[in-house]
């Protein structure tokens, strides 16, 4: 039965709320929590000794009585509810798409206690819900908020201070101009100076002290503009960056606000809303529609469909029934669902997810790790350049001391290498950000520079160019082995609840729809043999069964003795593979006896939607070689392969074999990528020189092993992350050329004609600023053939 849905505790205008007046000896007292429900306007909070709480509905004391007419505490609440619905006018919101968030953001206070179902009229619209609004701010918002607002402020202050020197001296007012220029050193320079000389401190020199050595410096030969219009447009320079790196940081940041904070779970007969950290695997959750999904969790009840979009990239809703998994952070669509518990809050996918890209950010591409390498002794050449500028015309001319000093301060501005530092950053940083939106997680930056590369994939066959729905499709017993087809299936799917393998829930499926009540004998003392298959004693008779493909048969008869009627299997083991099935073999043997065989399961897959069309676009995005390396037989990889387009087959492969084989290709074709789920292919994922594993969203290993994980099955997705790091690499190289021809042209000129100190100034910081716009732009880089798709 799915879970009573829990009504909304008030009739909202705007975002407060008003029950009729008969209604209201219903309401219960709602406190809020610890956490503020900032956006919904209901604030039944205690804070400091009084309730504050906009709505007349709210006027009940915690046990249950009403407030006194005309008391402080009901006049706070007239006056919040009449302020708040003046201050926001209705939209008109379809109150069914909202009502429920919006009920548990008022009851998320009242975690453990029951979500009481009441009856009201519909709300008019207005409703805010801080679960699923969209951020508030845009750029300036952003820029303007958090760590950078007060040194944006020291910049603004900066540039009136020296706008206003300028005017002074102008009207010769020289003691006021150098007054208020000191004031703009002071306020463009102050983070500058506090980065270098904590650096100093540490015994290194980086960019912050050159600049402020050269601001100074500009000081001491009576030049106090150049040097404050260096600290500012350095400072200006240095909030953009900032600015251009966080907005990287917060599109994976956003992440976090994916899962709300409070799930609908069932407590013996009861619904209460319950802290997800306090939830425990197992347990029932229900879902309504609109409801963000708290959990990582399978369907018990009820069907629907659910909006992925925000962790798979998938445009289009998936539909959802009994049976099948929904992940924290997407969205119910339609349809009410009770939901398992798979995870708890800190394993979900989402958690993973958002842990994963986090450390993806700390992790530093290969170029920007070269360009940490050689930070400092480029540093230290830039002042032995500067000194050299000052000292040799004092030995091989009669330059004036100021000239020349004033030179060396223009140089080593042109020459200090911000741009070239932050060109990797900016680039990379937001490349990983615009791929996690579109559901392609890269493991670092340095994913991000190999993917450019590749011009070998390699894919799985099961569950990578199939559908990965495998069908159990022959069930053969062998005449006289004393088993029938329902028998044997049964034996194969008790050894098999204990395994993983997708040839094991097929099994599973079948056995679970035969007739009649469930039939399954217990086992135990199960064992997996890696790409060979399993085995298990069955409780009922004592007997161990043994369920794997040909291959693990012939190294039992090596290791237990003659394996009975083994060519009568092996004929239908021939029938099998020539219909394009995958074989497994059923046997049973009792201690060390040798093993009789029991009959033979075939099963069936299907080349997945759109996997031809994804190697037609491989090959057109430069991709030269295109294989397949499966354990299966080659009858069935054949005809998913020429069904695909694939140029070579490679099947029978173990899991070491695998491995050979993609050093191999590795020696013969260059960097290679290899393309699997994760569970079976682990060992390949981690020897190809990209891992790219399938449908992370719900797999563990994918996660642990892959260099990228595609949170989708959709096997486009492999084309998209090739293109978005070739444009990344394309980025990089404009950037470099950028940053480094824009130093060469200032100190050659510099040199030659004698460039100024505030067009060097220009120059340097508008480079800077150049390339992490240009890297920026990669934000934008979605995954064009999603919209096609859809």
């Amino acid at each position: 039965m799915v879970a009573p849905r829990v009504r909304p505790l008030a009739r909202a205008v705007g975002r407060c709320s008003h029950a009729p007046r008969g209604d209201r000896r219903d309401r219960s007292w709602v406190p809020q929590g610890r956490r503020s429900t900032a956006g919904s306007g209901f604030r039944g909070q205690r804070d400091r000794g009084r309730w504050s709480c906009p709505g007349d509905w709210l006027k009940r004391t915690p046990n249950g009585g009403e407030l006194p007419s005309g008391s402080a505490a009901a006049r706070r609440c007239d006056g919040a509810a009449m302020a708040d619905s003046a201050r926001r006018p209705s939209t008109r919101t379809p109150w069914l798409r909202e009502l429920h968030a919006l009920a548990d953001t008022q009851l998320a206070s009242q975690v453990g206690t029951e979500a009481a179902d009441r009856s009201l009229p519909e709300p008019p619209g207005g409703l805010d819900d801080p679960v699923r609004r969209s951020p508030r701010g845009g750029a300036l918002g952003e820029l303007f908020s958090g760590p950078l607002r007060v040194e944006a402020l020291f910049v603004a202050i900066g540039l009136a201070s020296l706008l206003a020197g300028l005017l002074a001296e102008l009207r010769g007012a020289e003691a006021l101009s150098w007054g208020l220029y000191l004031i703009s050193y002071v306020f463009g320079g102050w983070y500058g100076a506090r980065a270098g000389f904590e650096s100093l401190r540490e015994l290194r020199i980086d960019i912050d002290l050159l600049m402020v050595v050269a601001a100074l410096g500009a000081l001491v030969v009576q030049a106090p503009f150049e040097g404050a219009m260096l600290l500012f447009l350095f400072s200006l320079s240095n909030v953009l960056q900032q600015f251009a790196v966080g907005r990287s940081r917060s599109a994976i940041a956003a992440l976090l606000e994916l899962r709300p904070e409070v799930a609908r779970v069932q407590r013996g007969d009861q619904w209460v809303l319950v802290a997800l950290d306090e939830v425990r695997v197992g347990e029932r959750f229900a879902l309504h529609p609109g409801d963000r999904i708290p959990l990582d969790g399978r369907v018990l009840e009820g069907h629907g469909s659910v909006d992925q979009s925000s962790l798979t990239g998938e445009s289009a809703p998936v539909g959802k029934g009994p049976g099948d998994e929904v992940l924290a952070g997407t969205i119910n669509g339609s349809g009410s669902l009770e939901v398992e518990v798979l995870r708890a809050v800190g394993d979900s996918a989402l958690a993973r997810m958002i842990a994963m890209v986090e450390s993806a950010q700390e992790e530093k591409a290969e170029a920007q790790r070269l360009i940490d390498r050689l930070e400092q002794p480029y540093a230290l050449g830039v002042i032995g350049l500067t000194l050299a500028a000052i000292l040799l015309p004092r030995w091989f001319s009669s330059e004036p001391f100021a000239d020349s000093f004033y030179r060396a301060m223009t140089l080593m501005v042109a020459a200090s290498p911000c741009a070239l530092v932050i060109s990797t950053p900016a680039a990379v940083l937001s490349a990983v950000a615009a791929a996690a939106r579109s559901g392609v997680l890269f493991k670092g930056g340095v994913h991000v520079e190999t993917a450019a590369s590749i011009r070998t994939v390699a894919f799985d066959k099961t569950g990578t160019l199939t559908a990965g729905r495998t069908r159990l499709v022959s069930v053969v017993p062998l005449p006289g082995a004393g088993a029938d087809r329902e028998s044997l299936l049964l034996q194969a799917a008790a050894v098999q609840s204990h395994s993983e393998h997708h040839l094991a829930r097929a099994t599973l499926d079948a056995a679970a729809e035969l007739p009649g009540p469930p039939r399954l004998s217990s086992s135990s003392d199960f064992e997996a043999v890696v790409g060979r298959g399993v085995h298990a004693r069955l409780e009922d008779s004592g007997l161990r069964v043994f369920v794997g493909n040909p291959r693990y048969f012939e190294e039992l008869a090596g290791s237990r003795g003659a394996i009975a009627r083994a060519e009568e299997a092996l004929a239908i083991v021939r029938q099998l593979t020539e219909a394009a099935q995958t074989v497994v073999l059923v046997g049973r043997g009792r201690g060390d006896a040798p093993v009789e065989i029991l009959g033979v399961l075939g099963f069936a897959d299907q080349l997945r939607a759109g996997a031809r069309r994804t190697i037609e676009a491989l090959r057109a995005a430069g991709v030269r070689q295109l294989c397949i390396l499966t354990g299966d037989n080659e009858a069935v990889a054949r005809t998913i392969g020429d069904e695909a387009g694939i140029d070579a087959v490679y099947s029978g492969l173990l899991p070491e074999d695998k491995v050979e084989r993609l050093r191999e290709l590795e020696r013969l074709h260059g960097p290679i990528a290899m393309v699997g789920d994760g569970v079976n292919d682990a060992p390949a994922l981690a020897a190809a020189t990209l891992g790219v594993a399938m449908g992370g969203a719900g797999t563990d290993v994918a996660l642990e092993t892959a260099d990228v994980v595609l949170m989708s099955d959709e096997l486009d997705k492999i084309r998209y992350l090739l293109e978005l790091s070739r444009r990344t690499r394309r980025v990089l190289i404009a950037n470099f050329t950028i940053s480094l021809l824009a130093m060469a042209v200032m100190v050659v000129a510099i040199l030659w004609v004698g460039l100024s100190l505030p067009l060097a100034v220009v120059g340097h910081e508008g480079s800077t600023v150049l390339v992490s716009l240009n890297g920026l732009r990669l934000l934008a880089a979605k995954d064009v053939g999603q919209s096609a798709r859809a």
